[in-house]
């Protein structure tokens, strides 16, 4: 496994890292004070190639591999302070992007894809409901065909995007007798009859990257716009997630390793008893832990990256690169604020978002404990 940068690589990710830094943060205080989504950042993200990097370049992307892209959205957490953005980045290109590149047709490819790539369209997934959130099969959503469309009728939760998202991956059961071989995946745009959206759900975190639920009354969706073949929800839901939970935290890597530098300047500026906290062992303890976490969280996601690249299965890495990035990130953001005080709890600071942030990792794309089943099951336990 060869993880050395080339130049090329190299030169894509400080410049990177140099615009997210440079664009990216200005007035997020008060953005995430109004849960607001900043839509000028998400489109200058698209013109820098940033929704495009696992894109072929015939739909407009950069054909970048998977490790090449997660070392580039590295670059960009580390950059970006404003975590919302980069998550509702994430959610686009993981549970939206790749599930039509994967299992669309060529006429949906060359419909979605380009604009999804130049961020003039906004994609959002639509599978966890009221009552299935671990237990994601156990849907209510039915689709029912009559003629050449579907009727959708339910409803779903937690839909990263959901206010200004154009287009949905929506998962419904064509035959809930056969269960989770039933379920079957739905392209449905903003506009089809029958699709409403309830109240934007206010978060602990990620305050600038928009949340509804999603309702469908009988809701219209031509069959073109189905998603592979029925009863292909649970294998497309599969292969969308081992591309989600090794790649979504990459940005988190990047927040990780500007947390720990922030913590060593100050702790080297900030004086207690006539010397730098910096030469206190307890301070110190800290941001080794840090420095600790970090460097594993980076290996975790590099070797499920160069896993992916070379076409292997990624199934144990991809769990094991989640579970460990988000419980390292909350740490991380935790020992920041122990090592700021105070000041850390402080919003001037920005300590205290960045841990509020982090909090929802060990949630969303599979809880911590979901990725400790997976784990193991993978282990023959």
């Amino acid at each position: 496994m060869d993880l050395q940068w080339s130049d090329e690589q190299t030169h894509l990710r400080d410049e990177i890292a140099k615009f997210a830094r440079d664009e990216l943060n200005h007035g997020l205080i008060e953005r995430d004070r109004a849960g607001e989504f900043n839509r000028d950042g998400w489109l200058k993200c698209a013109r820098m190639g940033v929704h495009g990097l696992p894109v072929p370049t015939e739909f407009g992307g950069l054909g970048m591999d998977a490790l090449t892209t997660v070392g580039v959205l590295e670059s960009l957490g580390y950059g970006c302070q404003d975590n919302g953005l980069v998550f509702s980045i994430n959610a686009h290109m993981w549970t939206l992007e790749m599930p039509v590149l994967g299992f669309g047709t060529p006429e949906q490819k060359k419909k979605f894809l380009p604009k999804l790539v130049s961020g003039e369209m906004i994609g959002a997934n639509a599978m966890s409901e009221p009552n299935s959130g671990s237990d994601a099969y156990a849907m209510a959503t039915t689709a029912k065909k009559r003629g050449d469309v579907y009727l959708l009728n339910g409803s779903k939760v937690f839909c990263s995007n959901g206010p200004i998202a154009d287009v949905y991956l929506a998962f419904a059961n064509v035959d809930p007798s056969l269960g989770p071989n039933g379920v079957t995946g739905f392209l449905v745009e903003r506009n089809s009859p029958g699709l409403s959206l309830g109240k934007h759900t206010e978060k602990m975190g990620l305050r600038t990257s928009p949340m509804s639920e999603v309702f469908f009354e009988d809701c219209e969706v031509p069959e073109a716009n189905r998603l592979g073949r029925e009863g292909a929800g649970k294998m497309l839901f599969a292969d969308s997630m081992s591309w989600e939970r090794g790649c979504i935290l990459a940005s988190a890597v990047g927040t990780m390793r500007r947390l720990l530098e922030k913590s060593i300047a100050y702790a080297k500026e900030r004086e207690q008893f006539g010397q730098p906290i910096g030469k206190f062992q307890m301070v110190q303890a800290k941001i080794v832990d840090m420095k600790m976490r970090l460097d594993a969280a980076r290996a975790l996601l590099y070797r499920a990256a160069w896993q992916k690249s070379q076409r292997k299965s990624v199934y144990l890495e991809a769990a094991m690169a989640k579970m460990v990035i988000s419980e390292s990130w909350i740490e991380c953001a935790r020992h920041a604020m122990q090592i700021h005080g105070g000041y850390g709890y402080t919003v001037e600071y920005e300590i205290e978002r960045e841990l509020r942030d982090a909090l929802g990792s060990t949630l969303y794309s599979g809880t911590s404990e979901i990725q400790r089943t997976i784990i193991a099951s993978l282990m023959g336990l």
